[in-house]
């Protein structure tokens, strides 16, 4: 892992009408670290996530990206880092039932102006790392829950982003698959040197984390690793 800093946010305040959602939260991901957000339902976990991502606006507070401060930039700036640099997993892996599996895989590259012959190339090889080359005709309706999980890491990574936002990335599945889908989703992640920050209740798959914070009532905490 490198500790070149890519993420940081400092004193993020984010509030839902009159009620806060966060709270002076700050945090810093490196280059290649995995860092796990663990929360009860509510705590405000995903809210922090979406405003380090540059999706919700904050009250107050500075987000920085390999030193860009977010603020700063317009909605088309915005848009163009969440497409090109940034890569997200969601719990339900919200894949477009339209398009096959490796064209769900590619759709990064071609929303970022690659053509079509070369994405589609490009998430073959991310497919069949992630023992998924035999589905990349196949329509989401004809996979299972692990492997559309595994579909929807292999969309994240695809472009070689410099992070991923994962939002209870493996909440869906039974604790088998969950656990084989997080192995690949982290291994690869490290092995391309792309810092992953996800939210979970599962503190088995917090533990995997680089680093570990705890969310109560939108406080941020870092948890200090026991040392055995």
């Amino acid at each position: 892992m490198s500790t070149q800093e890519v993420l940081c946010g400092t004193g993020i305040d984010l509030f839902y009408g009159e009620t806060p959602a966060v709270r002076a939260a700050g945090i810093s991901v490196c280059r290649g670290e995995v860092a796990a957000i663990t929360g009860q339902s509510g705590s405000g976990k995903s809210s922090l996530l979406y405003c380090l991502a540059g999706v919700l606006p904050v009250a107050r507070g500075e987000i920085r990206f390999e030193g860009r401060v977010l603020g700063d930039l317009d909605d088309e700036e915005l848009s163009t880092l969440r497409r090109e640099r940034f890569g997200f997993v969601f719990q339900y892996g919200e894949l477009l039932p339209e398009l096959t599996v490796e064209e769900n895989a590619a759709l990064p590259l071609r929303l970022a102006g690659q053509r079509k012959a070369p994405a589609l190339a490009a998430a073959g090889e991310v497919l069949e790392r992630l023992g998924l080359a035999n589905l990349r005709d196949r329509r989401p309706s004809q996979v299972s829950g692990g492997q559309s999980q595994r579909i929807a890491v292999a969309r994240a990574l695809v472009h070689r982003p410099a992070v991923i936002f994962a939002d209870e990335p493996t909440g869906s599945l039974d604790s088998s698959n969950a656990a084989s889908v997080l192995d690949e989703f982290l291994a690869l992640a490290r092995s391309q040197g792309t810092a992953v920050l996800l939210v979970t209740h599962d503190h088995q798959v917090a533990a995997r984390a680089d680093s570990r914070y705890t969310m109560c009532d939108g406080l941020l905490t870092p948890q200090v690793r026991e040392v055995s």
